[in-house]
């Protein structure tokens, strides 16, 4: 029988109330040597002889950045696995330097974010949602819904900035519908494998300006920080939609609010800057603005996907497989 690892979990409690019940906690025991308790919320409650004996750490949401004096004290430790999706400034690069190995469950946390994506694109096709609102206040029939002829989601233009794992799924789940071209814009992307996913690799600018509906799944780097200003959103043509699941730093929200005021561009945001935004922001009131918080990422049973991921890469670790999600210190710097 394989030697179970000194397992220590690391995240809010409320955290893992959501990710592991009872299954997954006999599993966890099943593959790993844990005590009690199995979760706690900071480092600073890890006893010295549990991180003496550390070897596998598993974080979640509400895991603060692995301290280098939690590295000094836990000598044995060979393996990060997030349950979650960005491990950005999880682990220092002192870290990464000793040979730890570190593992996202960024894969599946793209999945619900993709699948909100697909329904955002849908909806912005139909304007179903600026329609909804207005329907609030002047209800109209079907029929001035087909005289409009403009409401469809057959042949769109997407664009999709960031080929990044969700905006991947976001391609594949394009293929459900009958659209027009989608093109993508990624500096550090494989135009062979974009084009193999179903899109087309081309500019930034050449995105905007052709795409009716653009989604953003880039990363927020020093780089991307406010990539999506009042130039860009002057290039989009008039009555696109745009939609945000990535972070809300990326986007300049004064500049959409001037495009979404004039009744330019359309708009919905899973993310904002900052977030939430404050009451009476005036994006908050405009009814071609849909914002919702911070829901496109996985919330109730989709978390349990997160320590399905664990658990399946701490299986791998125990019987020597490639390691799914895994990170090195060149890879976290161009991930979100």
């Amino acid at each position: 029988m394989t030697r179970r690892p000194r397992t220590v979990l690391v995240m809010a409690p409320a955290t893992f109330d959501q990710l592991f019940g009872p299954e997954e906690l006999v599993r966890l025991r099943a593959l790993a040597e844990v005590s009690e308790p199995v979760c706690v919320a900071a480092f600073d409650e890890l006893p010295p002889a549990t991180l003496a004996e550390l070897e596998v750490l598993i974080t979640g949401w509400g895991c603060s950045e692995i301290p280098e004096r939690v590295l000094d004290a836990a000598p044995r430790l060979r393996l990060v696995l997030h349950a979650a999706g960005s491990a950005r400034g999880l682990l220092p690069a002192a870290g990464y330097r000793r040979g730890i190995e570190v593992a996202t469950a960024a894969e599946a946390n793209a999945v619900p974010v993709a699948e909100y994506t697909l329904a955002a694109i849908i909806f912005a096709g139909k304007r179903a949602l600026p329609l909804a609102q207005q329907g609030r206040r002047t209800p109209a029939g079907w029929g001035s819904s087909f005289a409009a002829r403009t409401l469809s989601n057959r042949q769109r233009t997407i664009g999709i900035v960031g080929f990044s794992k969700i905006g991947r799924r976001v391609l594949g789940l394009l293929r459900a519908l009958e659209t027009g071209p989608v093109l993508v814009a990624d500096p550090i992307a494989d135009p062979d494998v974009v084009r193999s996913a179903g899109g087309e690799l081309v500019p930034l600018p050449d995105v905007l300006t052709q795409a009716e509906i653009c989604s953003l799944h880039a990363p927020l780097l020093p780089s991307t920080e406010g990539m999506i200003g009042a130039a860009e959103l002057a290039l989009l043509p008039d009555g696109a939609t745009l939609i945000n699941t990535a972070r809300g730093g990326i986007l300049d929200h004064h500049a959409l609010l001037t495009e979404c005021a004039a009744g330019r561009l359309d708009a919905i945001l899973d993310v904002t800057d900052p977030e939430p935004l404050p009451a009476g922001h005036p994006l908050l009131d405009l009814p071609n603005v849909t914002i919702t918080p911070h829901v496109a990422g996985s919330l109730g049973s989709e978390t349990r996907r997160l320590s399905a991921f664990a658990l399946d890469a701490l299986a791998a670790h125990l019987e020597s497989r490639p390691l799914p999600g895994a990170l090195t210190a060149a890879s976290i710097g161009v991930s979100a």
